[in-house]
């Protein structure tokens, strides 16, 4: 009988997910009274790297935290196998200025998993996307779906997948951004056209929402080449790789 194939076993039930994340408002002055006094607070930390004001690093800081950002995209992505056995990456991005909108289609698509089966991976997203997606979801009055039902595991209990652990091999302070790491695994592609700290001046100032979704697809298929590549999976060829609104 033919074994299956290691790395296809990775790959079942799971889902790539990317956060754009932004300042909840478009200046500090319109902030609710009570989190600009905590954000002053968190802002005389940043003081001794910068002398940039407390609104200035409102702008640059504020979307890192769930407490005072918000989510205007999210990109999925999920990899299927055609008749002649090719990989296939479609790529659906959930964008709106309502993010109870994109939280309430983000749940959809994950509650469509059978309980306990759904693997999630992200780049720094066990420091990042999950925890940030579920403190979201909470400060909009949305119950945690069971595969982000974190809180209390332990590590080795949780089943999402993260590249950037994968790249520390065990040193914690490591960061490597998605791109760089892109680059150092010789993964072809063209390098993202932002960074996560352009977003909020592109949604606050340009109001150009269909430059964060191409970036957020950018960023998933990226990601997913780069995840296919540690698990020494074939990449997905360029013509092979749909955006698209799509089923799961």
């Amino acid at each position: 009988m033919q074994q299956p194939i290691p790395w296809k076993r990775k790959l079942k039930n799971l889902l790539f997910i990317d956060l754009k994340t932004v300042a909840a408002e478009p200046a500090f002055e319109q902030v609710n009274p009570r989190l600009q006094r905590q954000w002053e607070q968190k802002a005389a930390y940043f003081r001794s790297e910068d002398n940039r004001t407390t609104s200035d690093w409102y702008d640059h800081r504020a979307s890192h935290y769930a407490e005072f950002g918000k989510i205007v995209c999210i990109g999925i992505g999920g990899l299927y196998w055609d008749d002649s056995d090719q990989p296939n990456l479609k790529i659906k991005t959930l964008a709106d200025d309502d993010e109870r909108s994109i939280l309430q289609e983000f749940l959809q698509i994950v509650n469509r998993y059978p309980p306990n089966e759904l693997v999630l991976c992200a780049h720094n997203g066990k420091e990042f996307d999950f925890p940030y997606v579920c403190r979201r979801l909470m400060i909009n009055g949305f119950p945690l779906p069971s595969a982000l039902q974190l809180a209390g595991k332990k590590p080795w209990d949780i089943p999402h997948q993260d590249t950037m652990e994968r790249w520390r091999f065990g040193e914690s302070r490591h960061y490597v951004p998605l791109d760089l790491l892109a680059a150092a695994l010789n993964v072809p592609g063209k390098p993202l056209d932002m960074t996560g700290d352009d977003t909020t001046f592109v949604y606050h100032q340009d109001h150009d929402m269909n430059r964060i979704r191409q970036y957020t697809r950018d960023s998933i298929s990226m990601l997913v080449q780069v995840y296919l590549r540690m698990i020494g999976a074939p990449l997905v060829d360029d013509n092979h790789i749909v955006h698209t609104d799509w089923a799961l």
